[in-house]
């Protein structure tokens, strides 16, 4: 008996909800290592002759833990979290208009083919990439706004709101909402790579299975967006470095590509200073997607029995209108006849 699909089980919208709320249930709860990973993205490294800079700028970051310790003491605990709220209705419209476009295109792609077999590795990667160019468009306005919180210093919080109207008067007007677009474009290939990789390893190592136990999707989440962490971490580097404030030695300069972005680094820190952080993005990553492909599949179960017993509820409901019409009919049958 073949396994019905859940792109036919669900609608685009409920793929969607699950893939959203999985989303910002696993980044609240990681939230502090994306503090920390943007932290140490956009600081620079300080060679022997650099002056010490004062102010914010004298924090300097050796590691996660010694970020984790020195964030929490210059802000307390919520330094930590600071910028979760935007962060976390960034997570949750970016998540909802990838999977929403990713259901639909996939649904399209196999829907047009005559035979109904899974689409290939290359196709998956593509069919992402879709997905996710889509995605970017329209959310990263509130991508830039966070990661400029998350960069604030103690004396310079401000709401998002706030944040948002310091871009647009400081950068090229609204425009600069848009910072960082390319380098997004570009990194969709990071969600196309982990999507792409769990479908291809779940009909590897679960063919045939329509619902997968949590840490059955946990691993196959965390695997799967540790590869494509791992492959793209020169573009996430970059990408941040242009989204947040110029490192003081460009003394208020801003960058005007993330290719100027990875050269600058590769002059100053080196090629491996294109992998600063990967500590931190590599834990959040593996947590944040083993976490949301975890929540994801359990949210799509809960649809699948929701919208069956709707389908059933509906059934019983038309049947006893054709039965309540049939008996009426019958009623009124020997009336006729007299």
């Amino acid at each position: 008996m073949a396994v019905q699909s859940k792109e036919a089980s669900i609608p685009p919208w409920g793929l969607a909800v699950a893939g959203a709320t999985g989303a910002v249930i696993a980044n609240a709860l990681v939230y502090p290592l994306d503090i920390v990973k943007t932290r140490l993205q956009v600081q620079e490294k300080r060679k022997p002759t650099d002056l010490i800079p004062t102010g914010e700028d004298a924090t300097h970051y050796d590691s996660t833990w010694d970020a984790i310790s020195k964030i929490a003491k210059a802000d307390g605990i919520l330094g930590l979290y600071s910028g979760m709220n935007g962060a976390l209705i960034g997570v949750a419209s970016t998540n909802f208009a990838y999977f929403y476009w990713y259901s639909i295109v996939r649904t399209l792609y196999i829907s047009s083919k005559k035979s109904p077999t899974p689409p290939g590795t290359l196709v998956e990667l593509s069919l992402g990439a879709v997905a996710g160019a889509v995605a970017q468009v329209f959310t990263i306005p509130v991508a830039v706004v966070t990661t400029r919180q998350q960069t604030q210093g103690k004396g310079e919080k401000k709401g998002m709101l706030d944040t948002a109207r310091e871009v647009i008067d400081s950068e090229d007007g609204y425009s600069g909402l848009w910072r960082g677009l390319k380098a997004s474009l570009v990194l969709v290939v990071n969600p196309a790579i982990t999507y792409g990789a769990y479908q291809r390893l779940r009909e590897i190592i679960y063919p045939g299975k329509a619902n997968l136990r949590p840490m059955e999707a946990f691993l196959l989440g965390a695997l799967s967006k540790s590869l494509a962490t791992i492959a793209t971490q020169p573009l996430i580097v970059a990408k941040v470095g242009l989204q947040s404030k110029p490192p003081p030695s460009r003394q208020g300069k801003p960058f005007k590509s993330f290719v100027e972005v990875m050269k600058f680094i590769i002059e100053n820190e080196g090629l491996l200073g294109l992998f600063k952080g990967i500590g931190p993005q590599i834990s959040k990553g593996l947590l944040v997607q083993g976490l949301l492909m975890m929540t994801k599949e359990r949210m799509e179960l809960m649809f699948i029995v929701l919208f069956r017993y709707m389908k059933k509820i509906r059934e019983e409901q038309l049947k006893k209108a054709a039965d309540l019409a049939a008996e009426k009919l019958g009623k009124a049958l020997p009336i006729v006849t007299r």
